[in-house]
């Protein structure tokens, strides 16, 4: 169970941050909209909320995800692959001493984006990325095991993000899009499939008693509900395109 989660408003400079998409510019105003709505869902699934102020020289800051790994026992905060993105990280350092007694982190010349990290029970899958290097993945298996849990480092073909195309339910249940549909790395789970058309929407996150899911997917939607899940869902255009997911906006812990 989940008891904390934190987020971070986006600023302005938000419309000028990276992206690859080409879904047109994002509209500030309803962006600050989706994030109000997406905080007050995480505050439907019962956690306590650490709300960052913005930060106008960070553009792609609202996506606190990518700065650290969050584990009930232990934080790692990352080395972003994007040098524009190098300094969000001194924030969540600080942020995280709160919470952590043992924080470790990833070193130069390793890089790693918290979005290329998926834990699955005792299990960490750490993937390999334009944001994603082998050293940052090596440091961060070497962290992991370490601790006592076991770590898979796995080469991405075409996502952006290992979690771009995946997310663990728990239960032993994977959502899989892509080229992790027939992943042999995943091939011990149990899988929901989510059809090259409905993509998106295998970025889904897990909190305690709910899967809070990106509007407009019916059949993701039909499936997770049938598997047994409650779903949220919740309308994220203005964060899709700037290439960000749902679980993208929050540290879950």
């Amino acid at each position: 169970m989940f008891k904390h989660v934190i987020v971070k408003t986006p600023g302005r400079s938000y419309v000028n941050g990276l992206t690859t998409s080409d879904l047109g510019a994002p509209d500030y105003e309803t962006l600050l909209e989706q994030h109000a709505a997406y905080v007050e869902a995480l505050k439907a699934c019962g956690v306590s909320v650490t709300h960052l102020p913005a930060s106008e020289e960070f553009p792609d800051s609202t996506f606190v995800e990518d700065t650290a790994v969050l584990t009930q026992e232990f934080a790692i905060v990352t080395n972003p692959g994007a040098d524009s993105r190098n300094g969000e990280i001194k924030e969540m350092e600080l942020v995280l001493k709160d919470f952590y007694k043992r924080l470790y982190s990833i070193k130069a010349p390793g890089t790693l984006d918290g979005g290329d990290v998926l834990q699955a029970d005792d299990h960490f899958y750490i993937g390999i990325s334009d944001r994603t290097n082998e050293e940052g993945a090596r440091q961060f298996k070497e962290i992991a095991e370490a601790e006592g849990y076991q770590a898979t480092i796995v080469p991405l073909q075409k996502f952006f993000h290992l979690k771009t195309g995946i997310a663990y339910l728990g239960n032993n249940l994977m959502v899989v899009a892509g080229e992790f549909i027939d992943h042999p790395d995943f091939e011990k789970y149990d899988k929901l499939t989510v059809p090259a058309e409905d993509e998106y929407s295998a970025n889904c996150i897990l909190v305690n008693d709910y899967v809070i899911i990106p509007k407009g997917y019916e059949e993701t939607k039909r499936k997770m509900n049938q598997a047994g899940y409650q779903t949220i869902e919740l309308e994220m255009s203005e964060f899709q395109k700037q290439d960000g997911g749902l679980s993208c906006l929050s540290l879950r812990f």
